[in-house]
Order: C-alpha cells, then structure tokens, then sequence
C-alpha cells in the first residue's frame, strides 16, 4: 500500500507490552508516533504535547488510540476520515456519557480512548490559554439528540479535564461526529466495547484497563482473549517515540505550588 504522508497515528503509551500487540493491528501505510506515558503523561497533557511535538511533521490527519484499542478492520479508518472530509467534521470518536455502560459522564464530549482528528485545520486554530478556559458547560448550549443513548449521562459532567479541548473545538463552530459504539456482553467479557464506523461497519474493539494489562491477571486474560479472536500477521512498528523527560518533576513542583499557594491563602 502506497504511504499516506498527511496522515499518523498517535498513542500515548503507559504499557509498551501491550502496544506492542496491539500496534501490529494499526492501519498500515500511515506514519506512527508515541508519546511515552509512563512518566504519568496522559489526557490533557498528552494533547498539548500533541500539537508541540507534531506540529511540523506535515500532518493533515491524525488518528489517536490507546493500546488497549483492538482494531477490528483498520483500513476502514481511513475510508472513516474520507467520510468526515466530505462532510467536513474536524474530530470524530464516543461519546463518555451514555455510550458505554461504566461511562457515565458528558455525553458532549468524547473520550480520548480513540479519535480521529482534523489536525491540520486544529493546529490552525490551537490556543492552549484559550482550551483551558473552556473547562464550564452552559445549560441548553449543545444541542444534540441524546434520546438514542442507551446508559445513563450526566449533561453537567467535568468529569474529565481534557473536556474543555472538545467544548474548545464546539464553540469554534467545528463539528464533532459520534460513532455508535455497544458493549461486549460474554461471559467473561462485560467490559470491553466495539465501536462502528457511518456504515455500521466495525472498527475496533476498546478493552480498557491498559496498565493492568502483565499485571492484573484477570484483565490480562480478558484482553488476550479479545486478541485471540483477531486475524493478523506480524507486522511489528517502529514508531517515533516523543518524552518529555521532566514531565513528572514538573507535575510534582506544581502540585507542591499550589499547596503552598492555598496555605498562604
């Protein structure tokens, strides 16, 4: 397959043993990165760090998914992100709130499991002081049909600090598409959910609990058997691998910042 050059993929990885199964399931022909999460980096941070580390690469579309992300039928994520070119949508993924049974939190923003985004239109607009402030829901601002939700939701959650990226993004005018997703329900298997591209196509399999993965010997076995069930050959990545060195260290001198700052208070 011809190489994309407009087009990556990005995980930012807490368990590189489980990445390197899960990799050999990305779709083929695009650029990889890494961000290496083990320092604690992860969410917000992680999408700050993104847009610095990525900024020049040439990048017009990214896809971003967790380790513990099982692709299904990788090469429709690429006719995904033909889909939301036509129909111009800047970021896609799941809703956490009312799509997943054990996520109930703001079914206005996605959870950052999996996504695909519009990069080089966002790298346009990107404003970390901007994002920031944007951590708040007004009541009746979102609009969307939230009837078909099958779990419950809360329309109020913060829940998640990396929200106010994608409130960011809905109050710029950029237009979110929220793929369906269902829970596995087996036996052995209550937690993990697939998620389906327009079409009702499937995309991928989301086992979650990523770092427990070598360590916990029932979510170890639970997401060996989802990898069981999936057809692959060997085809071991190299990807580009981004740390910020410091990134614990400068976590810890802020959090002993701001206890200072409240006891001085």
């Amino acid at each position: 397959m011809k190489p994309l050059k407009d087009t990556a993929i990005l995980t930012t990885v807490a368990n590189f043993e489980l990445y390197q199964k899960t990799a050999n399931l990305f779709p083929e022909g695009i650029q990889t990165y890494v961000i290496d999460g083990r320092n604690g980096m992860h969410a917000l941070h992680s999408i700050f760090y993104m847009f610095k580390k990525l900024k020049n690469k040439g990048i017009d579309w990214l896809v971003m998914a967790d380790e513990d992300v099982i692709f299904t039928n990788p090469q429709s994520v690429l006719e995904l992100i033909e889909f939301m070119k036509r129909n111009e949508y800047s970021v896609s993924g799941v809703r956490d709130g009312g799509a997943i049974k054990h996520r109930n939190n703001n079914p206005y923003a996605i959870n950052t499991f999996f996504s695909i985004l519009n990069f080089k239109k966002v790298s346009k607009l990107f404003n970390t002081n901007e994002i920031i402030g944007n951590q708040y829901v007004n009541k009746g601002e979102f609009e969307d049909d939230l009837s078909k939700l099958v779990y419950s939701f809360d329309k109020k959650s913060l829940y998640e600090p990396y929200y106010c990226f994608y409130f960011w993004l809905r109050r710029k005018g950029e237009k979110i598409l929220f793929l369906n997703s269902k829970m596995i329900e087996e036996e052995n298997e209550q937690i993990s959910n697939e998620v389906f591209d327009p079409n009702g196509t499937s995309l991928l399999i989301h086992t979650w609990y990523a770092r427990s993965y070598g360590k916990n010997e029932k979510h170890t076995a639970r997401i060996d058997e989802v990898l069981k069930q999936i057809s692959f050959a060997s085809n071991p990545r190299k990807p580009i691998i981004f740390k910020d060195t410091f990134f614990f260290i400068k976590m810890q001198v802020s959090k002993t910042f701001k206890k200072v700052k409240m006891k001085l208070s």
